[in-house]
């Protein structure tokens, strides 16, 4: 079974990784977009903040449906159509040219990628046991700092090219990362497979034994939450892991969509190539958390206590931030960046040891609608600073809701006799 685990992280993990990747850039690259479209296409505050966040209102709203029909119809050919899908439409934002545009164009990302995050989850519990998910999961989630350690650059370069053929700088960015999308896509369908029993390239007796392990689990799992869609609706602990993830992403992007610009104030220069490797500096050190975090927590089966810390940390580090010189700032911003990240192949965790067969599908992606904090982000913090009349107001509004979360995550209780299976809350 070990050497099926190792062949199966080997060929899975790092594809899925690099479709997160060209995923989250394409979610992300908006914020390097933003000075551009402000200055040629009348983009205002406002308008980024609410189209920024309306790509998560279509986010969270079709990740259900979505899941579903990967569920029935297989990864191989779902995730395959929607990374296709996703990016013609990042393609098309070379068409943004006022704000019904922006927001249309925003609206129908979401939907075209709501698929692919839950989706991906979902996938790993149909290939890898639970006692390695965790480990798994934080390779899975370098794609977000590698999108942006590879990304900040990519799009900061591509923001410096000259206008060519008719196209402005920023319609090259939308152009070439959204063709990345497309062909990646395209090779998934040949490359994936939906579940072990596909798998030319396991060895029969590796697959029969992973296999074997894969369906105790999941029996396991019927025992301990549900397996059917309407209790699942209806379960409190599924709404209270909605609710820590929703947090989870409030702080995750509220440093995405404003990071290129918060370390343009920092550096005193506009958004171009060197703010761009400088906004790698904070994923750089994302990359340690991602990668340690989970391994520590699955050596001392401590994964809810190690996420309410990282939390903690990410917290106080929020509230250091704002009033903190281009050192310090740059230092703070690093570990709450790391933490908003790094915590959530941790929080994973939970509800994937909880939930059992359809219940799982459509559990997962009921907690991915904690997608709507993106939404919230941008709006809270513009809110914020506008209400109070002070440029930081926002950011310390955030840092309070992610020490709220961590008191949260504190109260999720696992039941160390059947820490595989067992949850209740405080």
């Amino acid at each position: 079974m070990k050497r099926a685990v190792s062949r199966t992280v080997r060929r899975l993990t790092p594809f899925l990784m690099l479709m997160y990747i060209v995923s989250f850039l394409d979610r992300s690259n908006i914020g390097f977009a933003k000075q551009a479209l402000e200055a040629s296409e009348g983009i205002s505050e406002s308008i980024y903040a609410l189209g920024a966040g309306l790509f998560f209102i279509s986010y969270s709203l079709c990740g259900f449906p979505s899941n579903l029909i990967l569920h029935k119809v297989g990864a191989k050919k779902w995730l395959a159509f929607l990374m296709v899908g996703w990016g013609i439409i990042s393609m098309a934002n070379i068409l943004i040219s006022g704000a019904t545009s922006f927001y249309l164009l925003r609206l129908l990302l979401g939907v075209l990628e709501a698929g692919f995050f839950p989706g991906a989850i979902l996938y790993l519990t149909y290939w890898f046991p639970d006692n390695v998910r965790g480990r798994v999961l934080g390779m899975f989630y370098l794609g977000v700092p590698l999108a942006l350690i590879l990304g900040g650059p990519l799009s900061g370069l591509l923001l410096e090219i000259r206008p060519l053929l008719g196209l402005q700088s920023w319609q090259w960015m939308f152009l070439v990362e959204g063709f990345i999308a497309v062909v990646l896509g395209l090779f998934a369908f040949w490359y994936l497979d939906n579940r072990p029993s596909n798998a030319s390239w396991l060895p029969a007796d590796e697959k029969q034994a992973l296999i074997h392990a894969l369906a105790i689990e999941e029996e396991s799992r019927r025992s301990a939450g549900p397996a059917k869609i309407l209790p699942m609706l209806r379960d409190v602990q599924v709404m209270h892991f909605l609710l820590i993830y929703a947090l989870i992403q409030i702080s995750t992007y509220g440093a995405v969509f404003y990071l290129p610009v918060e370390i343009s104030a920092l550096l005193h220069k506009p958004v171009g190539l060197e703010v761009g490797l400088v906004s790698s500096i904070p994923w750089i050190c994302t990359l340690a958390a991602v990668y340690f975090l989970p391994r520590v927590a699955d050596k001392f089966h401590r994964h809810r206590q190690l996420a309410s810390l990282t939390m903690l940390a990410s917290a106080c580090a929020s509230f250091v931030f704002p009033s903190a010189g281009p050192l310090m700032g740059l230092l703070a911003l690093s570990i709450a960046v790391s933490g908003f990240i790094g915590v959530q192949p941790l929080f994973w965790m939970f509800p994937t040891k909880y939930l059992a067969d359809r219940a799982a599908a459509g559990g997962i992606a009921i907690i991915g609608m904690g997608n709507l904090g993106g939404f919230l982000a941008p709006n809270l913090k513009v809110w914020a600073d506008e209400y109070l009349a002070s440029p930081h107001a926002g950011l310390y509004l955030l840092a309070g809701l992610t020490l709220l979360n961590a008191v949260l995550i504190a109260r999720v209780k696992i039941h160390q006799a059947t820490e595989s299976t067992s949850f209740t809350i405080d």
